[in-house]
């Protein structure tokens, strides 16, 4: 959260490899001293040299340097904007003049689950400018095909407070949805719950948030002490929010301004994540430990980002270090083009690819100027999903990634801490090594028995998050997987587990290590199984569960879909929709997709050549009607469908293929929706509105969705369905 100059001292501190942790404990207990979280050599405060992230004087002029005042009110020229269930009530209020007040409105009316999609839709993020993205905040919201928020809408609106229901900000990792309301004008935001990275993004941004109770005693004429919109966070969150964001923050910390409290968490049992943030702290003795919502700086084994993001982070780079910055340590780090490279198939995509190219072109600058990995597509042809790749080639067991998606937590599945980030708190970490983390809460998924024939890994997350995440049990939460039931699923399955994570809105997901890990990782990695056992972690018999202990008996577990809602009637399209298929009647569809992060591992096609090779033996090909897409996840994978037959297997039944990458699931490449009567069913992440496509989308597993291109309606695989 802050960067210290990197001295030789530093460099040695920071950049240390995992192996040497205890070294760099003994460097610091012979070097330097702890203040607070501040390194201090010969009597001298490293803190001198912190420096702000980002160019404080670009960043001022959108920043009142009085921001926030003591005590917070309501400016009597501004007005508050409800985003309520009706829809037309948004309208009225953005055309029309009308001002209401929390009194006039009861929580239940206020719209939940609003996405980052929502706030800034895939081509809106196009532009990397956050005064640009403003002209479009929350052009996803759509009633009728239109679009309820036009062009400059909530800008032109003269808001300062805009509300919500519950886990405002779902969804991807991006901080241009937080970016899209401060730079329209938005200042307070008021939600029920907010999603974890959302709600830091906001922080870092310098936005306050708060509750219901709050806004009506605002909207009163009262005026409420900054410390209530503080007093719910840790003590580094709640300097971060009094001094206006990380950037003010970073500059009164550089002027020792401000100084960071100490870390004096007894020694006691941890969870998984807790022992993994536990080992990665910077300026602390060997065998500290930490407990949730400990503010700690920690170092980092790694990260990357993607074409997406990478234009950002490059940008505030260069701002505020010129145009001559560099990386200490990039090899740690790399860059993925994997999203929009099928942008161009997407028809509203195409006005805007002028702007995808400059996204591409800013990532390979950085990429060339910085030395960071690099995973470029090759005539056209990625070599595959970050989030696959980097478990396939980088991610290790006990590390602590970081990066600029909000699916990195498929990384829990190798028995590691990873979680996304905005681009202004990864920016960060690449130039230094290390990042200010929030010690989570964690809640324990014991899973025993077995998945019955049929059901999969994806089928047990739609299930937890119909029940566990709709009723927030795993918000901000690191969501623990372990029991007998664990080693009855592939790794690829775990990692589909962890990949929606961010759809509980949980801070991450982990699962516990085996055998079954170690022979993977051997297989992927090439790695020594004795150093791969010592930096495993388990969790401590008397670990503390703030979100509970939850036992989940695999083989009670069904096929499900997550269904699409009704979002012109205010009931958001969410994973959290679930519902058995055998309750949701006949659902005729017109595309099947098999695909993303999610569900384009190895596991996953041995899932749809399941499904192909009945067919086949069937005489069956795709339904007439039907599209049917299996886009894979890396080159790996794809090598091994041709290794295996499967390739030529999913052409004879009328399969339509695609090369590595996100495609449909970002809404950039084929596999997406055209016109608003098409239905989907998929095996993607989610299904928020418009995010692949106009059209309805279901989700549901690889079974599922192979199954159902066969038969042209969403149907659970068992065997002998398709002879009927």
């Amino acid at each position: 959260m802050f960067l210290q100059n990197p001295s030789k001292l530093v460099k040695r501190l920071i950049y240390s490899a995992r192996d040497d942790v205890l070294s760099r404990e003994k460097l610091i207990s012979k070097n330097c001293k702890l203040v607070g979280n501040l390194l201090v050599k010969n009597n001298k405060n490293i803190s001198e040299s912190v420096i702000p992230l980002c160019h404080l004087k670009n960043f001022g002029e959108r920043m009142s340097e009085s921001w926030p005042p003591k005590e917070i009110s309501l400016d009597a020229g501004k007005r508050v904007l409800f985003l309520t269930k009706d829809l037309e009530l948004i309208k009225r209020q953005l055309y029309d003049g009308l001002n209401l007040k929390m009194n006039d409105i009861s929580p239940e009316d206020l719209l939940d689950d609003i996405n980052t999609d929502a706030m800034t839709p895939a081509w809106v993020c196009f532009d990397h400018k956050p005064s640009e993205i403003a002209k479009n905040a929350y052009a996803g919201i759509m009633h009728d095909g239109m679009r309820v928020f036009s062009e400059k809408a909530l800008i032109n609106g003269n808001f300062e407070v805009i509300v919500s229901g519950q886990r405002k900000g779902t969804g991807s990792s991006r901080e241009t949805a937080a970016q899209c309301e401060r730079w329209a004008g938005i200042r307070i935001v008021i939600a029920s719950s907010f999603a974890p990275i959302h709600e830091r993004n906001n922080i870092n941004l310098g936005q306050l948030m708060g509750d219901y109770d709050m806004l009506s005693r605002l909207q009163n004429g009262e005026s409420i002490p900054l410390e209530e919109f503080t007093s719910r966070y840790d003590p580094v969150t709640k300097l971060i929010i009094e001094n206006g964001g990380l950037f003010p923050f970073a500059e009164k910390l550089s002027n020792d301004e401000i100084s960071l409290p100490p870390l004096d968490t007894p020694s006691g049992p941890m969870t998984m994540a807790e022992k993994i943030i536990a080992r990665n702290l910077v300026g602390h003795v060997e065998g500290q430990c930490v407990k949730p919502h400990d503010p700690v700086i920690a170092q980092v084994q790694g990260g990357y980002s993607h074409e997406f993001t990478t234009a950002q982070v490059h940008t505030f780079l260069s701002e505020e270090y010129g145009e001559g910055y560099q990386l200490p340590n990039p090899n740690k780090f790399a860059v993925f083009e994997d999203h929009l490279l099928y942008a161009a198939h997407n028809p509203k995509f195409v006005p805007h690819m002028d702007k995808v190219q400059t996204l591409r072109d800013l990532q390979v600058e950085f990429q060339k100027h910085t030395g960071v990995r690099d995973y470029s597509a090759v005539d056209g042809v990625s070599p595959g999903i970050c989030h696959q790749v980097a478990r396939e080639e980088f991610i290790e067991i006990g590390d602590f990634i970081q990066a600029t998606d909000s699916h990195t937590c498929m990384g829990g599945a190798s028995n590691a801490l990873t979680y996304g980030v905005g681009a202004t708190e990864y920016a960060s970490l690449v130039y230094s090594g290390f990042t200010f983390v929030k010690v989570p809460e964690s809640i324990r998924f014991e899973l025993i028995g077995k998945l019955s024939d049929g059901c999969t890994a994806k089928d047990v997350i739609l299930y937890i998050l119909s029940d566990h995440a709709r009723e927030e049990l795993t918000l901000n939460r690191s969501m623990e997987f372990g029991g007998p039931g664990l080693s009855s699923l592939s790794i690829d399955e775990r990692a589909t587990l962890c990949n929606m994570a961010t759809e509980c809105s949980g801070r991450t997901g982990i699962c516990e290590a085996d055998e079954s890990l170690y022979d993977w990782m051997e297989n992927a990695q090439n790695l020594d199984r004795k150093r791969m056992q010592s930096l495993s972690v388990a969790p401590d018999e008397e670990a503390v569960y703030d979100g509970g202990i939850h036992t989940i008996d695999l083989s009670q577990i069904v096929p499900m879909v997550a269904h699409p809602g009704n979002p012109d009637k205010g009931i958001p399209s969410d994973p959290t929709n679930g519902a058995n298929i055998s309750d949701i009647g006949d659902v005729s569809i017109d595309i099947a997709y098999g695909g993303s992060c999610t569900a384009g591992k190895e596991d996953d096609m041995a899932y749809y050549a399941e499904v192909c090779q009945a067919a086949s033996d069937a005489g069956l090909k795709v339904k007439e009607g039907v599209e049917f897409f299996i886009q894979f996840g890396s080159k790996q994978v794809k090598d091994l469908a041709i290794k295996k037959g499967w390739h030529e297997l999913f052409e004879s039944v009328g399969v339509k293929l695609i090369d590595p990458g996100c495609g449909a699931c970002i809404g950039a490449g084929p596999g997406v929706s055209i016109q608003q009567a098409q239905v989907t069913v998929s095996a993607i992440n989610r299904n928020f509105q418009g995010r692949s496509g106009p059209g309805k989308l279901y989700l549901a597993s690889p079974l599922t969705v192979a199954a159902s291109a066969f038969t042209g309606k969403i149907t659970a695989w068992e065997d002998g369905c398709l002879e009927s």
